[in-house]
């Protein structure tokens, strides 16, 4: 029976692949932080037939992301797939004094997912076949401060792993999700209430639609026919227009003062 390892395995996103993957049959190695949402998600996920793994880490601490790359490169335990998934939003200020949250980002979305991504690389290389599976936004194409920084990086990362994987077997996908129903906004203390409903995405139709594109071998998945023209729009409208679309929806998203 297939592995998967998720990051950030217990809630929205992460949480969604989990379920997916396991009704598809994969043993899963769920990541996160908090041992009692971990405990939770196993017992929902080993309904479905499935053992179930965790690992309690913190992928802002170096020690504990080792911990999980040595997971990954474990022989006598392969993992099949890798979802690097586990991120949060990023509201702060590019010019703020204190840096601690953008060193945080970092580290969770950008070196975590540079080492996991490696160690995966390694072991399934050596077996002729796997899965990376990272997850991006399509905030990376736009400029709203540094989370757009952060996953512009994220999927010129996962599309130079796909160039130096290929031919090895092992497949990498970016998933570059829009807006999506979970608490992630919420957690980054930004306002929703001026995105339209429409452009809201569902977290289990947008992971079954990227796990389509993985199967089709898709390096770049862009869930929802609406933010692929979005995204068109966004690699090809002048950089000036996307300031000025950015700025608006930066504003947009700011708590008022005392909010």
């Amino acid at each position: 029976m297939a592995t998967a390892l998720v990051t950030g395995g217990t809630s929205g996103i992460g949480a969604a692949f989990a379920r997916a993957l396991a009704l598809r049959g994969y043993d899963m190695v769920l990541v996160a932080r908090n041992e009692e949402r971990l405990a939770a998600m196993a017992l929902e996920l080993e309904a479905y037939g499935v053992s179930v793994e965790t690992i309690s880490a913190d992928l802002a601490v170096r020690a504990d992301v080792d911990r999980v790359a040595a997971r990954l490169e474990d022989e006598d335990r392969p993992v099949d797939m890798l979802v690097n998934n586990a991120g949060f939003g990023l509201h702060s200020s590019l010019i703020d004094r204190d840096v601690s949250v953008h060193e945080q980002a970092f580290a969770v979305m950008c070196l975590a997912v540079l080492v996991l991504g490696g160690a995966a690389a390694r072991a399934m290389t050596k077996r002729h076949r796997g899965t990376i599976v990272v997850v991006s936004s399509v905030a990376g194409t736009i400029a709203t401060g540094n989370y757009s920084a952060v996953k512009a990086w994220t999927t010129a990362y996962a599309e130079g792993l796909a160039v130096e994987l290929k031919r090895t077997g092992v497949q990498v996908t970016a998933l570059l999700p829009g807006w999506v129903r979970t608490e992630f906004h919420q957690r980054a203390g930004i306002r929703t209430t001026s995105i339209p409903e429409q452009l809201w995405l569902d977290a289990d139709d947008l992971v079954d639609e990227a796990l389509r594109d993985v199967a089709k071998g898709k390096v770049i998945s862009v869930p929802s026919a609406r933010f692929k023209l979005l995204l068109f729009f966004t690699r090809h409208l002048p950089r000036a227009t996307i300031r000025w679309i950015s700025g608006n929806i930066s504003r947009s998203r700011s708590r008022p003062v005392g909010g």
